[in-house]
């Protein structure tokens, strides 16, 4: 819940920081607020920035009033939704199920789902984290996902906005088994899925976490308000 109008130029300033290389090389996007999304998609167009959305409603349409609909979002000129962060699903008690619907709805309008999966720290520590993230892929991705259609973004939760950030051992073992379920559950097929790190990535960790084996990219959350910020993560890609 960040963002306003006149931050237009901040987003101007992270296209320009992005060489045609990287872009060519990367598949970069902000997921602003919805109702930035129309204005953003524009100043995209054309660059190489995609654009996506922060969440979405099952249905396509109905009396859902404040809701937004993934055909909604693919109409404002989003390519991706996140579905499932842990911010919804502890400030909404959004269920597996629930995420799955969601995930489901975003294939349906022609978007690509990150479908975000993270254990709590009392999880962590009570040695429940690989438990937690494989019950969570088993009951949010839908049927018939894939490396085109989704994506896995793991955010340990306790370290969200925190300025704590896991151990490259502990990333590492927990992309590693996902990498590992989503073979399980689908083959060569699903395996391809990229599998995203999010929790407290910065221009100062980022080189580091973007190299270990079965990290894809990054779901940046309070470095991609700041275009200097943002930008050097992507250098570190």
């Amino acid at each position: 819940m960040n963002g306003l109008r006149n931050q237009k130029a901040e987003f101007r300033e992270m296209i320009s920081c992005i060489s045609p290389q990287q872009f060519a090389r990367n598949d970069i996007l902000i997921c602003p607020p919805a109702t930035l999304l129309t204005s953003f998609a524009g100043v995209a167009d054309g660059t190489g920035m995609k654009v996506g959305g922060e969440d979405c409603h099952p249905n396509r349409s109905g009396a859902h009033t404040g809701d937004i609909s993934a055909e909604m979002l693919a109409d404002a000129g989003a390519s991706y939704c996140i579905v499932g962060h842990s911010e919804r699903r502890a400030d909404y008690q959004e269920t597996d199920e629930l995420v799955k619907t969601k995930a489901i709805a975003a294939i349906r309008a022609g978007l690509i789902a990150i479908v975000c999966v993270g254990e709590t720290l009392t999880q962590r520590q009570s040695g429940q984290a690989i438990a937690t993230v494989g019950q969570q892929i088993r009951g949010s991705l839908p049927d018939g996902a894939n490396a085109d259609n989704c994506v896995i973004a793991y955010e340990p939760v306790w370290a969200i906005g925190t300025g704590e950030t896991a151990t490259l051992d502990d990333i590492t073992e927990v992309h590693g088994a996902i990498r590992s379920l989503l073979f399980e559950l689908g083959g060569d097929d699903l395996a391809q899925t990229r599998i995203l790190y999010g929790g407290s990535v910065k221009p100062g960790n980022a080189k580091q976490i973007f190299g270990l084996l079965d990290v894809d990219g990054g779901l940046i959350g309070g470095a991609s308000l700041k275009a200097d910020d943002f930008c050097a993560i992507v250098a570190a890609g």
